[in-house]
């Protein structure tokens, strides 16, 4: 019963712990645009960080 407790008061605070992240913090989870292992891009409109790896792969 005490490894319950204990658990259950340590995922308790984890949990508080992030709400009040995303509380005061409220920013998106950011991803890249390549995706897994640089395949095609399969974003509506490439971030900053595509754009700028395509104009490095064309000045080459």
């Amino acid at each position: 019963m005490t490894i319950f407790l204990v658990t259950f008061a340590f995922m308790l605070i984890v949990i508080t712990i992030m709400a009040v992240g995303v509380i005061f913090g409220r920013r998106a989870i950011k991803g890249s645009c390549g995706g897994v292992n640089n395949k095609e891009c399969v974003c509506v409109e490439k971030c900053d960080k595509r754009k700028q790896f395509e104009a490095e792969i064309q000045n080459q």
